[in-house]
């Protein structure tokens, strides 16, 4: 019987299980099939507070990992399958195996969907991202590209407009999901080109990262080389949620919807980072999640145990 399991690695769970553990609540993590999260597909991370010249995104996950251990959790590389929640204490599976908690905390994350490239796990990182705000700032005056259609692509091109000195927005279509006024912005910023309606094919790369792009056109099936520096896929996310249902209430994307910080709509299960955050997706705000998601878990136990 365990008084907290976390689900998932990244600085939510970890950060869940430093405060846990320092409550003397024993966590046990379960690590799943991508131990850290998305931090261990990117390189430098600049943004984190504590850090002047900033981390590794791997080492920093390494390092969350350790300082957890170091109060007492209990890391297992394990994948949850399944779930029950309808009763206490809650029932979970992970490869066959039946687990028993008085209190679960859900930091499972979300995936973000790339465009299956050739090459591309090789290249992320070394010109390929899914994230504007985690690593524009490595092509401040360059030549990048966005791919997507949605509000994230028009946010994403403006965003790197701002430290870029010209940004491509392919999609390929010629209409936008976007809304209206974030299409008006891009289309009205001089340092973006929209190419529509234009799919990236393949990424030109050298031993130093990527250097260009083949492009195709939707249409005539026309092909061309586009010179950049970078690539930035921004055609969403997909939230690791599904095991999850009918025991939290979800958003129309798969977000998991939490009241009071963390809660879900099921007393003594708690969401914490990007899998109930569709807005900023961020390491530091990730954590600061966890960080309630412990000491509400904590607080729910206390109440409960009376």
């Amino acid at each position: 019987m365990h008084d907290v399991v976390i689900i998932g690695t990244g600085p939510a769970g970890l950060t869940a299980a430093i405060y846990a553990a320092r409550a003397n609540l024993n966590p046990t993590i379960y690590a799943g099939s991508m131990h850290g999260g998305q931090l261990t597909t990117t390189t430098e991370v600049e943004n984190f507070p504590g850090f002047e010249h900033g981390i590794m995104g791997p080492k920093l996950m390494s390092e969350m990992t350790s300082q957890a251990e170091r109060f007492g959790t209990k890391i297992l590389y394990e994948t949850i399958t399944k779930v029950d929640f309808s009763k206490r204490p809650f029932t979970l599976w992970a490869d066959g195996k039946e687990i028993k908690a008085k209190t679960v905390i859900i930091a499972t994350g979300a995936t973000a969907k790339t465009l299956g490239l050739p090459g591309e796990a090789e290249l992320m990182g070394r010109g390929l991202s899914t994230c504007a705000t985690c690593d524009g700032f490595f092509y401040r005056n360059k030549v990048v590209a966005v791919s997507g259609g949605g509000d994230s692509a028009m946010e994403e091109a403006n965003y790197l407009s701002k430290l870029c000195s010209k940004v491509y927005l392919l999609h390929r279509r010629s209409d936008f999901r976007a809304s209206k006024i974030m299409v008006d912005r891009v289309l009205n910023n001089p340092k973006i080109k929209v190419l529509t309606p234009w799919v990236v094919k393949q990424p030109i790369a050298d031993n130093t990262g990527l250097t260009g792009l083949v492009i195709q056109n939707a249409e005539t099936g026309a092909s061309e080389d586009l010179k950049v520096d970078g690539l930035f896929m921004a055609i969403g996310h997909k939230p690791n949620s599904e095991i999850f249902l009918p025991w939290v209430d979800v958003d129309g994307h798969g977000y998991i919807k939490t009241t009071n910080h963390t809660a879900t709509k099921t007393p003594g299960i708690f969401a914490a980072g990007d899998i109930a955050d569709p807005t900023f997706k961020q390491a530091i705000t990730a954590a600061g999640l966890g960080c309630q998601a412990a000491i509400q878990a904590q607080r729910y136990l206390e109440e409960h145990e009376h």
